[in-house]
């Protein structure tokens, strides 16, 4: 099986931070903030990061409501989203799957040259789009072609 080279280059980054007195004006901000990176750059796909649980049953929670939204939102917005596991996301861009933030933070920098994360968050954003531009970008032209 041959590797197809894919030449990737970075557009931008960011965080998208909830803001609001309840969870349910925060899930809008966080849903507006979604909507205006989407007019703002025009992506054809999206990625996100599959939820995991952990030990604090409330922050899981607050993520997965968080996440609910941000997929909504692609949904209407009508982008396919790859959904890939951190340890996956951690192993594609590193080697390891259980690699520190500052790991990830040098690997992102060396495949994405020039790029600046604002935080360790957004270079794991930025983690996640390079493991779909690795698996989703191949998964989606082996779609077109089996419809072709």
């Amino acid at each position: 099986m041959g590797m197809i080279c894919t030449r990737l280059s970075h557009v931008a980054n960011g965080v998208c931070t909830s803001d609001g007195d309840d969870l349910g004006e925060r899930l809008l901000s966080l849903h507006n903030q979604v909507i205006e990176v989407i007019e703002a750059y025009r992506p054809d796909q999206a990625a996100i990061e599959q939820t995991f649980v952990n030990k604090d049953g409330a922050g899981t929670l607050k993520l997965g409501q968080a996440r609910g939204v941000a997929l909504m939102t692609l949904a209407q917005a009508g982008l396919p989203v790859g959904e890939y596991a951190p340890n996956r996301v951690k192993k594609t861009v590193v080697g390891v799957g259980h690699a520190a933030k500052e790991q990830i933070l040098h690997m992102v920098k060396l495949q994405l040259p020039g790029c600046l994360p604002k935080n360790a968050d957004a270079a794991d954003a930025l983690a996640i789009a390079i493991c779909h531009a690795f698996y989703g970008g191949t998964q989606a032209r082996q779609l077109k072609e089996k419809r072709a």
